[in-house]
């Protein structure tokens, strides 16, 4: 039995012995303390420890996002923005919900309103993905009495009625006539402070992203070598410490070292940041001349994916080009590549014997 005794400081201490156990928590309400003792009772009855008692206090599923924020903070792996954008929605539209009432036909009514509000079957799969890890975290790590069963009858139910699967694939290249067009637009914009001409082509001829290309110090370079290394690339199993080195050449037309050598020139140094300009700022200058120069559906990323088909139509295989785009799952990276049908003319002369090589052969 629970036994409850009153504190001179005013808290209420709860002990319970049970089939040879023994608990005991503070609690400022002595509400509180009944609740932890019921449920610490129960748990020893079906063999279980007692929750602590600030695990006995979760109510929402708010309750448990900041659970799994605070544990993940604590071991060092706070959740970054994509992340932490999820988060706050999540915490948003079902924070309030009670723990218990949060089963199949709520989470099913969630994912209806998230795609009216314009949520795509990814964003929402990711969504689903994420309740199910802070359902899991709980259970598994605090051995809360929750299952995460609920969250998958949800998704199946969801990818039936088609609002979870996977997103469209981008294809969209530009054409030379529309980086043209975009060059000048930047070379004539005398009120452009921003060296957008030279980070587009850089974006094209290393494949890099945005925020990658706004983060590389001059010290990531090195000038034997012409490497640059890109520290903490983009991996969805390992979030730091991710660092490759990438060749600065000039295989996808545009010419990575001479472009780094002018762009030191520019500078006049060669301390801080390679490209000491805000992301945002380069990717709202890019849409801006997108605009006016009529180049439609055209993003910033995009020019990646550019570099990257540049670098198959050059004649390199799955394995070279993930060396430059730091691509682990080449499945992935197959996304990423469409080449033109026309350059298949000029791969198969490059691979077509040469008259000398036909002689030396006899």
């Amino acid at each position: 039995m629970a036994s409850i005794t009153k504190l001179p400081s005013g808290a209420y201490r709860v002990q319970i012995r049970r089939k040879g156990r023994y608990a005991s928590e503070t609690f400022l309400r002595r509400d509180d303390a009944h609740r932890w003792a019921r449920q610490a009772e129960t748990r020893v009855d079906q063999g279980l420890a007692p929750n602590k008692s600030s695990v006995s206090r979760l109510q929402t599923f708010g309750d448990l996002i900041d659970l799994h924020i605070t544990d993940m903070c604590e071991v060092g792996k706070p959740p970054r923005r994509s992340k932490a954008a999820t988060l706050t929605t999540l915490k948003r539209d079902l924070g309030k919900e009670k723990i218990g009432h949060l089963d199949r036909q709520k989470l099913i009514d969630y994912g209806k309103m998230r795609a009216e509000q314009g949520a795509g079957p990814v964003t929402l799969g990711i969504d689903i993905g994420v309740i199910k890890m802070i359902i899991t975290h709980a259970a598994a790590v605090h051995g809360l009495d929750i299952s995460p069963e609920p969250v998958d009858l949800a998704r199946f139910a969801l990818k039936r009625l088609g609002l979870i699967g996977k997103g469209t694939e981008r294809d969209r290249r530009p054409t030379t006539d529309e980086l043209n067009r975009l060059f000048r637009c930047f070379d004539d914009n005398e009120r452009l402070t921003l060296p957008m001409t030279r980070i587009v082509k850089f974006a094209v001829a290393t494949a890099m992203r945005l925020d990658e290309i706004c983060r590389v110090a001059w010290t990531d370079l090195d000038v034997d070598r012409r490497m640059l290394m890109i520290r903490d690339r983009k991996d969805p199993r390992n979030k730091t410490g991710n660092d490759q080195r990438i060749p600065l050449f000039a295989a996808t037309g545009f010419d990575a070292w001479a472009l780094v050598t002018e762009q030191a020139k520019e500078l006049g140094h060669a301390r801080g940041r390679i490209f000491p300009y805000n992301s945002k700022s380069v990717g709202t200058a890019f849409r801006r001349a997108c605009v006016e120069v009529s180049v439609k559906d055209l993003h910033f990323h995009d020019l990646r994916h550019e570099g990257t088909s540049r670098l198959f139509e050059a004649g390199f295989a799955i394995e070279q080009v993930s060396l430059v785009t730091g691509h682990k799952d080449w499945k992935m990276l197959r996304r990423y590549t469409h080449i033109r049908p026309e350059t298949l003319h000029r791969l198969h002369d490059a691979r077509r014997p040469s008259p000398s090589d036909n002689l030396a052969a006899e």
